[in-house]
């Protein structure tokens, strides 16, 4: 059913965005883990329209953001307003209170308005003056930032970092895909057209049954061997933390199911190392004088530490 519902899914963003598959397909198994996503890539690639399509093709409310060095805390979570009729202090929920929220260029805030994420981002709730509200279900932050303009941003700290699922790059299309894109909004956005294909009720049920996909116990020590590598490598200065490690184990069992499979195996691991623990690797400053990169540190690790042997034919 989970392939079946994701490929339904997949083909619906397709439409849209046009020779971009293993993004969507990362994009859907964050979803599917209950993930957040950050997207690092230059303007005008899509980053925006592969969120839109998403939500819709789901069903799920969108909210988007756009942060500036200006925006305040108050302007993500809402703010609590003194009611002269009532003469009590009413709540007006922010544009966090969605199920899809996108936060444009998340690091042109202020850290103290990218930290009004952090508790939405990793406990689904809010509190504002002292009153908890509970987010949406499903919940989901895509957030972007431009990777090659850094006037006027703040890095995101790391605790914030280590919040998204995964970190991935659309990238240009290839010239053919490029007009084909031109081609398709001759008349009208693509995106306009893009229609429901399955319920949020339906994307619970999936979430759900992710849990129950089988991981051999070698495979989770495989996991936790490839993270601890990152933690001792010499040209790391901060490793990836257990987080990163759930974040792997959670993915893989995504990719298993919509692989049609209630098993992981070891590719579906390799498949995903890149896009769960790139972001949570801080490259020491004498590794990133000389180029090194968090991609070819895990590349290496991949070489060194061998993948279990496991049965083809893994059931529960």
């Amino acid at each position: 059913m989970i392939q079946m519902l994701a490929e339904r899914v997949i083909s619906n963003v397709e439409q849209v965005i046009v020779g971009k598959d293993d993004a969507v397909r990362l994009t859907l198994i964050a979803v599917l883990s209950r993930g957040h996503v950050l997207i690092e890539d230059v303007p005008g690639v899509g980053k925006t329209v592969l969120t839109k399509a998403i939500a819709r093709s789901i069903g799920c409310s969108f909210k988007r953001i756009q942060f500036t060095p200006d925006l305040l805390p108050s302007d993500v979570t809402g703010v609590s307003i003194f009611s002269q009729k009532t003469g009590n202090f009413e709540y007006r929920p922010g544009p966090i209170f969605s199920q899809f929220v996108l936060a444009d260029e998340i690091n042109r805030a202020t850290p103290k308005t990218q930290s009004a994420l952090l508790e939405a981002m990793e406990e689904s709730q809010i509190t504002v003056d002292g009153i908890t509200y509970r987010l949406p279900d499903p919940f989901l932050v895509m957030a972007t930032q431009n990777p090659i303009e850094y006037e006027g941003t703040f890095p995101l700290p790391e605790a914030q970092l280590d919040r998204f699922l995964m970190n991935i790059s659309l990238g240009y299309p290839q010239p053919k895909d490029e007009v084909s894109v031109l081609e398709r909004q001759q008349f009208q956005h693509p995106l306009e057209s893009v229609a429901q294909v399955i319920s949020a009720g339906e994307l619970q049920q999936m979430q759900q049954a992710i849990r129950d996909i089988v991981v051999k116990r070698e495979l989770g020590q495989y996991i936790v061997d490839i993270v601890s590598a990152t933690r001792i490598h010499p040209n790391v200065y901060l490793g990836a933390s257990p987080r990163g490690s759930l974040a792997l184990y959670r993915t893989a069992q995504a990719l298993a199911a919509m692989r049609g499979r209630n098993y992981v195996r070891p590719d579906d691991i390799k498949a995903l190392i890149r896009a769960t623990l790139s972001h949570r690797i801080i490259i020491s400053p004498a590794a990133r004088v000389e180029g090194v990169t968090a991609n070819a540190i895990l590349d290496e690790i991949m070489g060194q530490i061998p993948a279990p042997d496991t049965p083809a034919n893994v059931r529960r």
